[in-house]
């Protein structure tokens, strides 16, 4: 990583957004090393509650043994296996075997939207999650993963939308909590206008999050653009300060 990018970054994002948190990035690697590499059952089971950890400093390095969802190893590309009955627990259940989740109106509809599901295989064993701070010069990170409060959801929106003429620069697709902070940020940087994600929608992720805080997550090829853009961009406008005014610590974690 460009360590010049990365003070540039932090400079700007203070002169901007005040105290507020930091992004975390992540990267695919098939070198040990780069991060701590935690035991089987020493982090939360779901890698919501894991990338929390990381949100206050901690850099970790997964692989599929040490994500403990069969989820979370999916939507970062460890597995491709689905769970047994996967459309009755999206949607309404089986008494007595499956609990449903009543997050799709029937098991057919789950199926439908299975189709739309993107492939994905995690190019190299490990992910590395660390925080903007503390990236090193051998990191090499794909994508930054934002948790924001709405004043700061909308400049990264409105800064991420700020030189593109298509209006739908950022998307919300519907999936898990880490789908959409890992599988699908990271699989728009290799689209020919990459995009920014909305997400952490997910219910079951939820309570792994404060309550006003939804995240932004972004390719690093179209993030460096919105790096660049900061300064001719409105975040130098009065519009923003107004805005900039109320951007303190409520969307940090305590």
């Amino acid at each position: 990583m460009d360590m010049k990018v990365v003070e540039k970054f932090s400079q700007l994002w203070r002169k901007y957004f005040n105290d507020a948190e930091l992004p975390v990035a992540f990267y695919y690697t098939g070198e040990e090393g780069h991060a701590e590499l935690p035991k089987p059952g020493s982090v939360p089971r779901c890698l919501i509650g894991a990338v929390a950890k990381v949100r206050e400093g901690n850099s970790y390095c997964f692989d599929a043994e040490s994500i403990g969802c069969f989820g979370g190893r999916r939507y970062l590309g460890f597995a491709t296996h689905i769970m047994d009955d996967f459309e009755y627990f999206l949607s309404c259940g089986i008494p007595g075997k499956v609990r449903g989740e009543r997050y799709k109106k029937s098991p057919e509809l789950v199926k439908e939207t299975m189709k739309y599901a993107p492939a994905f295989k995690a190019p190299a064993r490990f992910i590395v999650f660390k925080r903007w701070d503390m990236l090193q010069k051998s990191d090499d990170p794909e994508v930054a993963i934002f948790y924001a409060q709405p004043d700061v959801l909308s400049g990264l929106f409105t800064l991420s939308n700020f030189d593109e003429s298509e209006p739908n620069g950022v998307f919300v697709p519907f999936g898990s909590g880490c789908s959409s902070i890992v599988q699908y940020p990271y699989l728009e940087k290799d689209s020919a206008r990459p995009r920014a994600v909305i997400g952490m929608f997910d219910v079951s992720a939820r309570p792994f999050v404060p309550a006003n805080i939804l995240t932004f997550s972004v390719p690093m090829n179209k993030f460096g653009r919105m790096i660049e853009n900061m300064e001719e961009s409105f975040l130098i406008t009065d519009s923003w300060k107004k805005v900039q005014k109320r951007i303190g610590t409520e969307g940090k974690r305590s």
